[in-house]
């Protein structure tokens, strides 16, 4: 199945629905309808059903979907059946706080590797993780590490972005208010914790 021609949105969507399913593990649940679903996430179920169904048949008219073959083939399709080890580019506040976050690994996702230029933050650990000096980012490759988290000041993101490129990461999260030039051959998710938080006032 060619998932490239999947709609973004409903890609982004994906995670949404396995934590969901994950949830209703944890509570014993077998199936859910799609009104169901669409209760607890806020959604309407027709645009559950419609995500879903790019990716083949998940549940049963009139029974729902059962969870965890549901949960473990959105693991498949997000390609988070196997570990995947992410390294975080700057060591800020912002940034140890990531890598204590424990919501990673509901997605099997694991922060293995921190690097910043700060020399005094160089050799320090946060939680099991010890920094890295930023001239270290190209022994990525070799370490087999494909997804980087980039939470580094604003002047300092294209070239971090390319750093990471010529490294060989595929998937870039991007924390900073810098729109990064594009790069084919990696994936950048823009998240502008300041400008969604700035969204809020309007509606108070």
């Amino acid at each position: 199945m060619k998932y490239r021609k999947i709609p973004e949105e409903t890609v982004r969507r994906l995670p949404m629905y396995l934590r969901a399913f994950s949830l209703l593990r944890t509570e014993d649940i077998q199936t859910i309808s799609s009104r169901q679903l669409a209760e607890r996430l806020g959604l309407n179920s027709p645009q559950i059903r419609k995500d879903l169904s790019y990716f083949g048949a998940f549940g049963t008219r009139g029974v729902g979907y059962p969870v965890e073959s549901s949960a473990r083939r959105i693991r498949e399709i997000l390609k988070l059946n196997t570990p995947q080890k992410a390294a975080l580019v700057g060591a800020g506040r912002l940034g140890t706080a990531l890598v204590a976050y424990p919501g990673f690994s509901l997605f099997g996702l694991e922060i293995a590797a921190v690097f910043d230029n700060n020399p005094k933050k160089v050799g320090r650990k946060i939680g099991p993780v010890k920094i890295e000096d930023a001239r270290r980012i190209s022994t990525l490759r070799k370490r087999t590490i494909r997804l980087a988290i980039l939470a580094v000041p604003a002047d300092a993101a294209q070239s971090a972005a390319k750093t990471l490129a010529g490294a060989g990461v595929k998937g870039i999260l991007n924390l900073t208010p810098c729109h990064l030039q594009g790069n084919r051959r990696v994936k950048v998710i823009d998240v502008d914790l300041a400008s969604q938080l700035g969204i809020l006032p309007y509606y108070m």
